[in-house]
């Protein structure tokens, strides 16, 4: 490969790292806080921020129970390998329900490991023998600093039941990998987290 290609890459990535620091935040001002009601599951505050390059923003920041809204997504492969789903309302959705993997909020001061562990066995009563982490990513940075967790867990096992919260209702289904693979092409699977993990077990396979 010439010289000029590793050249002509150092230099736009040069670029990139530039535009990166002159667009930067180096202060930002809460103007205004909570304009949801407090008890509300969802509240807004109003910042004023000042980039790297002196331009002045105003920007809207949606929390969820006065919390970020961290979470994790997981994929729980059983030791018979089968896959768990999980169906549950999503009511502002076309169909309403939802059929994905098991997820959850991760709490105060707990770490998106032990999160993933315990957001299993709270909606399906199995627990991982191993569990392999995939990436985190924000999903809507324009309005939010919540970052999402991505967990495959593996050889999972039963052993106990659920211990959902009050006004949760999730139930769970276990699928051999061809049924899920109908699940997927009859397009069942519409959340994006859901779809991003597949798609990550499949190039996995694919590299082997």
């Amino acid at each position: 490969m010439p010289e000029s290609w590793f050249l002509n890459k150092m230099e736009k990535l040069e670029e990139i790292r530039k535009i990166y620091e002159e667009l930067k935040t180096v202060q930002m001002v809460k103007k205004r806080e909570c304009l949801f009601r407090r008890k509300s599951f969802l509240q807004l505050e109003k910042y004023k921020c000042l980039l790297h390059n002196g331009k002045t923003i105003f920007r809207e920041k949606i929390l969820k129970n006065h919390k970020e809204g961290n979470a994790a997504i997981i994929l729980p492969i059983t030791e018979n390998g089968e896959y768990i789903l999980a169906i549950e309302p999503r009511v502002f959705t076309k169909d309403t329900v939802d059929i994905g993997f098991p997820a959850g909020y991760i709490e105060e001061d707990e770490n998106p490991r032990r999160a993933a562990i315990r957001e299993l066995e709270e909606e399906t009563g199995y627990q991982p023998e191993s569990l392999e982490f995939v990436g985190s990513y924000y999903p809507d940075q324009g309005c939010s600093g919540a970052c999402n967790y991505y967990y495959i867990a593996r050889n999972c096992k039963k052993i106990g039941t659920q211990h959902l919260d009050e006004g949760e209702f999730i139930k769970y289904v276990l699928v051999t990998e061809e049924e899920l693979e109908k699940i997927v092409n009859l397009g069942m699977i519409k959340g994006l987290n859901s779809a991003y993990l597949l798609e990550r077990v499949k190039n996995r396979k694919e590299k082997r």
